[in-house]
């Protein structure tokens, strides 16, 4: 149709600005650096400036909107033009009839106005920019009440930057995805380069309002989304003599900004300025958790005796922020490296875990219909295979596997938990769990045990009450008749009651038997149970006050004395065998008290562990027995493509790239060539990683991702430049016989940018 736009992708509105007023509904939910930009035209079949003929012809407006990063946002005439560009993109006629020849006649559609809405993620705003044409460009920015103000200067700095960043940390972030996103170069020339790092160093101390990592629970002014952008744009190209010069300013203001530059130097193999710096810096401020962390991290390279010294940093950084998580996961890493499992394990345990917060997107009202085009020259190349519906399905018990669902905190944590297990075995790990962590049944006996030993004191407490009143009861004396004999010593008002003449009855102690689940009522100090040790103490001082002692003309002839207490003996025996059992229970009652308890959400991560764990051991048993029957073992592209993220979740490389590429054998997969491409470039497989590189690139330019850096491809592509020089690269790539336009489009932007920007491994 004459009415969408040639090669940009497009959602038709409903109802004309509805999802300009959406956005504006949205914006007091952004939290972070905000979602895409968002570019909104009119168009309209009426001429400019030309008037209604009859009162029959009504003028027509449609409006449509694309998402867009990577734009200059630097002012209102910069986000004009790229309104302006999309005058040109008008698609033509068809030759239906109305055509000469093959060729289409001119579109009765044009641009009539447009609206381009840019967050600033620092003051919390979105500025836009309203172009008319003919007309005039005005630019305002409507705050979180929705009301319009005047941008400053300083609000257009924020702007830029905002963008920049967004286009730079989201280049290829999976949760950041959206039909319609179209994506340009946001730093294309050395001098948009130097632009962005002057407003970088003006806002810089601006940057902990950005927010941070997931991982980061409290942003700061050198851990936030400013300091992440800027390390991975210079770090993706390997570039980091910008960043020096950028840190080297800033350290003299703020001395915690020398953990990134510290962290530069490094990266440009200048050890011995990094630790120059970092002694300086540790010297002013020995309490900076993040210095610590780059000092652990140069040692931990260094291994061997170097990772001792690693862990007192670790311990160190602890000590500062206990209440971040990457202290804690530092220091399990550390743990992990000198082989102490059960102290990683503690360690992990330990680790404050923090809610994910989904990116900033909003929801758009749904559209009347969508125009996603494909350019024709990728269409004809056929590198991108069509998916049949059959590669698509799935097992379900793949599709519910729980870990792929991970994010933030959790899915770090899952990451160090996997790599416990890749070095100790399931087995092994369970054996240090046990050990570290208090178990289920481990529990259930303790409780019982503690049940039973309360049942048995007050059992115990019941006989010997019974026995001593029984046999105070019994006992003869001299006077004749057998006397009650109180077991407490007499009270003041007993004594009264025997001056009037009345004998006070003997108070006899409760004992009270609980049956109650409750360990509270065993509770000593809670109850009124009579304690054994008083209940004995005051029948003995009873009986020395209330017993006479025996005449010896009161004895038997035979001279043998009638025993006084005839279970003496067995009671101490028991007593000493109940000694014996009570030390072996309290052992163990304290190697249960030096446990911990493991935390939920580490023993769900164990759950999740054993799921992976569980459909591995399963995947690769299949295999060996379909091997061994020489049979073709076979799945769909879908479960390949699982079974090779669910490979590398646990660190089995070569399966993992084994199932990828099955998985590409049954239909094309983005992140399949993705993870190949890491493959490929570690091992230095030049002509694989080139076919990977390709087809990647050209499915990313089929929905509309025009950028050529940041991106994954380009930092994988650089490493062979690094290794191999650009020359070969280029001439490799030469050599494959592509089409032109592909060779051109999609690949040549690569190498354009390492030789502008002049990225290590250009020059040969």
């Amino acid at each position: 149709m004459g009415d969408n736009l040639k090669d940009v992708p497009e959602f038709f509105e409903v109802d004309l600005g509805e999802s300009l007023v959406s956005r504006t509904e949205s914006l007091s939910s952004f939290r972070e650096l905000g979602p895409p930009d968002l570019c909104h035209v009119i168009k309209t079949t009426n001429k400019p400036g030309a008037k209604a003929q009859s009162a029959n012809s009504v003028e027509k407006d449609l409006g449509s909107y694309h998402y867009v990063s990577g734009a200059d946002a630097s002012s209102s005439a910069s986000l004009a033009a790229y309104l302006n560009s999309l005058t040109y993109s008008i698609e033509e006629s068809g030759s239906w009839l109305g055509g000469w020849g093959s060729g289409g006649s001119k579109s009765a559609w044009r641009i009539r106005s447009g609206c381009y809405c840019c967050f600033n993620a620092f003051s919390r705003v979105d500025v836009r920019v309203e172009v008319k044409i003919p007309g005039g460009v005005e630019a305002y920015l409507i705050d979180l009440r929705g009301e319009r103000h005047e941008p400053t200067p300083a609000i257009w700095t924020e702007t830029y930057v905002s963008a920049i960043l967004r286009a730079v940390l989201y280049a290829d972030d999976p949760n950041y995805r959206l039909a319609g996103f179209r994506k340009v170069d946001p730093i294309t020339t050395p001098e948009a380069e130097q632009r962005f790092l002057r407003a970088a160093e003006e806002i810089f101390f601006k940057g902990w309002q950005l927010g941070s990592d997931p991982e980061i629970q409290v942003a700061t002014v050198i851990s936030n989304h400013l300091t992440t952008g800027i390390m991975k744009y210079f770090g993706d190209g390997f570039r980091w003599g910008p960043a020096v010069n950028l840190f080297e300013k800033l350290a003299v203001k703020e001395a915690e900004t020398a953990a990134l530059l510290a962290q530069a130097y490094l990266g440009m193999n200048e050890e011995v300025k990094a630790v120059q710096i970092l002694r300086q810096a540790l010297d002013d401020m020995p309490q900076s958790y993040t210095l610590l962390h780059v000092q652990c991290d140069f040692l931990r390279s260094k291994g061997g005796q170097y990772t001792e010294w690693a862990l007192k940093l670790a311990r160190q950084a602890v000590n500062c922020a206990p209440s971040e998580f990457v202290t804690w996961a530092k220091l399990t890493e550390v743990y992990i490296e000198l082989g102490r499992y059960s102290d990683a394990l503690l360690t992990l345990n330990s680790c404050p875990m923090f809610t994910y917060n989904e990116r900033d997107l909003h929801r758009m009202p749904t559209p009347a219909r969508s125009h996603l085009p494909i350019k024709t020259f990728i269409a004809e190349s056929q590198i991108l295979d069509e998916d049949s519906a059959r590669d698509n399905e799935a097992d379900i018990a793949l599709l519910r596997l729980p870990a792929p669902s991970l994010r933030g905190t959790f899915a770090k944590a899952y990451g160090l938990l996997t790599k416990l297990v890749i070095l100790i075995g399931w087995d092994e790990l369970l054996k240090c769990r046990s050990q570290v962590f208090v178990m289920e049944e481990e529990y259930r006996q303790q409780r019982s045990e503690n049940e039973h030993h309360s049942s048995t004191q007050t059992q115990q407490i019941i006989k010997e009450n019974k026995s001593q009143l029984d046999q105070h009861t019994s006992k003869p004396t001299e006077n004749g008749p057998t006397k009650e004999i109180s077991p407490q010593l007499p009270s003041p008002d007993s004594e009264n009651s025997q001056a009037n003449g009345t004998l006070p009855s003997s108070p006899i102690p409760t004992i009270t038997v609980s049956t109650s689940d409750n360990p509270q009522t065993h509770d000593p100090e809670n109850s009124k149970e009579t304690p054994l040790e008083n209940f004995d103490d005051s029948h003995s001082k009873s009986e020395v006050e209330a017993v006479p002692p025996i005449s010896p003309m009161a004895r038997p002839a035979n001279g043998v004395d009638k025993p006084m207490a005839a279970h003496a003996s067995p009671i101490s025996t028991e007593q000493l065998e109940e000694n014996t059992s009570s030390a072996k229970k309290a052992k163990g009652r304290n190697t249960f008290m030096n446990k911990r308890l493991c935390e939920r959400w580490l023993d769900n991560l164990f759950m999740v562990l054993y799921e992976d764990l569980r459909v591995y051991t399963i995947w690769r048993a299949e295999v060996a027995h379909f091997k061994a029957q020489h049979m073709p073992y076979r799945k769909t592209g879908t479960e390949w493509e699982i079974l090779g993220d669910l490979a590398a979740r646990l660190h089995h490389k070569e399966e993992a790239k084994d199932a990828y590429q099955r998985c590409l054998d049954a239909k094309f997969s983005a992140k399949a060539w993705l993870r190949l491409l890491e493959f490929y470039t570690d091992e230095g497989d030049v002509q694989r990683s080139l076919n990977a590189a390709i087809r990647l690139s050209t499915y990313q330019h089929r929905w509309y991702m025009e950028m050529s850096f940041p991106t994954a491809v380009a930092h994988q592509l650089f490493k062979l430049i690094r290794q191999e020089g650009v020359a070969k690269i280029s001439y490799s790539l030469v050599s494959m016989n592509l089409p032109q336009q592909i060779l051109k489009t999609c690949m040549q932007g690569y190498f354009h940018y390492a030789q502008v920007f002049r990225v290590e491994g250009s020059e040969f």
